[in-house]
């Protein structure tokens, strides 16, 4: 069960470290391009805004983890839920519960903000924290 825990934290920082590889990758591509390549008129550079956004959109920009203790004879708080989602609400969000024999690990989908299945309440919280 500790390794399905490990598991899933791997996943997540895997995820993680693909968004802050695909945001570097574009800003040296955009600084690779110099000034020079900027318009210079005000709808140019809104235009270069929109893209920017638009390119941005699929990117996992919202992060939030609550951590909380899942029996009442545990401390520590051991067990978490990490929500990782873009900017329409679409990711994932995972949770790993420790008890004092095992750990369980979850991974539940996430569209629209919206879970298909029951979300435990540190689950929702975690999604609302990393909505704000």
């Amino acid at each position: 069960m500790v390794l399905i825990a490990v598991l899933s934290l791997v996943v997540a920082l895997v995820a993680v470290a693909l968004s802050v590889l695909t945001l570097r990758t574009t800003n040296a591509r955009r600084r690779a391009m110099g000034a020079e390549a900027l318009p210079e008129d005000v709808h140019g550079l809104r235009q270069e805004v929109a893209a920017l956004r638009a390119e941005a959109r699929g990117s996992l920009r919202h992060v939030a983890v609550v951590r909380y203790d899942a029996f009442g004879d545990m401390g520590g708080h051991l067990s978490w839920s990490l929500a990782l989602l873009d900017d329409v609400g679409d990711g994932v969000v995972l949770s790993s519960i420790h008890g004092r024999s095992e750990a369980r690990s979850y991974a539940k989908n996430i569209a629209g903000w919206r879970c298909e299945q029951q979300l435990s309440p540190e689950e929702d919280e975690a999604i609302s924290n990393a909505r704000a």
